[in-house]
């Protein structure tokens, strides 16, 4: 086995873990914007958006969680490692640290087009 000096990880699993918040308060947000337009339109058009955001809310919710809890698995991974090897880890965490990236930036992108969606329909119904 390979190891590396933890200090080479980095400290992306908190800015994830960071991002991660931003996100789930930005869910809630248009979450709350969506009761608006819920509150105000009975169209069939707009109960179709407004069927479809709800399920996307959720959708993004439930991968925020599922990556927040595969941080926090790393974190702790990471400490165990740290603890039994004087500081030093597997380099395999180094790809895994990289797969998480990978996953926050493809959540990330996904939000990010959901909202400029979501912003193009509240334009429409609001």
């Amino acid at each position: 086995m390979s190891y590396t000096h933890v200090s080479n990880l980095g400290n992306v699993q908190s800015e994830i873990l960071k991002g991660l918040d931003f996100y789930k308060e930005d869910i809630a947000i248009m979450e709350k914007r969506l009761l608006e337009v819920a509150g105000k339109n009975s169209q069939f058009e707009a109960r179709q958006g407004i069927d479809h955001f709800e399920s996307q809310f959720l959708i993004q919710r439930n991968n925020i969680g599922q990556l927040r809890h595969r941080v926090n698995d790393y974190i702790h991974l990471a400490a165990t490692e740290v603890a039994a090897h004087e500081g030093y880890v597997n380099k395999d965490m180094l790809e895994k640290r990289e797969l998480l990236e990978d996953e926050y930036i493809a959540i990330e992108k996904s939000i990010g087009e959901l909202s400029q969606e979501f912003k193009r329909f509240l334009a429409k119904w609001i």
